[in-house]
């Protein structure tokens, strides 16, 4: 039997632990846990039950075998097919950050809901849509960086040439990042990233996981 996720991942982002499930096409392992090595759609695949035995009178059953885990992958094949949607307002939106400067981050959408977009589209997150409470205080660059993987909400159509999105909520933020090191970090506050390489901090706008 398999069961699909209406999830689209990204390359490198948490599938869950390695003693739930197995490893498939579109993943790999880091540290017992699985990660997706794509941009696609999450399948699971539950083992098929195997018939038990006929029950026969005065005859002891064998205890069952400990269950299978299913099996988690990856594919492309299976995700939404790309057309040319327009995202809106209230949209939840995949964006990775291409620059920044002191007063906003550049990014291009890549995902809006669970379809992947044909064209890139362009938006913008401003100092003032990064976080709730003490606008004041944001620096972008303490914010986000090129290159992290952010979830977003479209707030405004903006100008002809961008959307304007915002962070300002606790599941909206940076998803990805990538060390100045290289490596891929991991969360360890709302406002931090760690290097698990380096053991060093980075500042961020982190979202919170789900």
């Amino acid at each position: 039997m398999s069961k699909m996720a209406p999830t689209v991942t990204i390359p490198g982002q948490l599938l869950g632990p390695t003693s739930k499930y197995k490893p498939g096409p579109g993943t790999h392992i880091h540290l017992s846990s699985l990660y997706s090595s794509l941009l696609g759609v999450v399948h699971i695949t539950h083992p098929a039950k195997a018939p038990g035995p006929a029950k026969r009178l005065n005859k002891i059953t064998p205890a069952p075998a400990p269950a299978e885990l299913p099996t988690i992958s990856v594919s492309r094949s299976g995700i939404s097919e790309k057309r040319e949607i327009l995202p809106e307002v209230g949209n939840v939106i995949l964006c990775r950050v291409v620059r920044i400067s002191p007063r906003q981050a550049v990014v291009a959408i890549l995902i809006c809901g669970d379809t992947v977009l044909d064209a890139e589209w362009q938006g913008v997150i401003r100092a003032q849509d990064v976080r709730a409470t003490e606008k004041d205080k944001v620096k972008i660059y303490e914010s986000f960086r090129p290159g992290d993987i952010v979830r977003a909400e479209v707030i405004s159509l903006g100008d002809q040439a961008n959307y304007y999105l915002s962070t300002a909520k606790n599941e909206l933020g940076v998803i990805m990042a990538t060390s100045e090191a290289g490596s891929t970090m991991y969360p360890v506050s709302w406002k931090e990233y760690r290097d698990p390489d380096t053991g060093l901090s980075e500042a961020r706008k982190v979202a919170k996981p789900f």
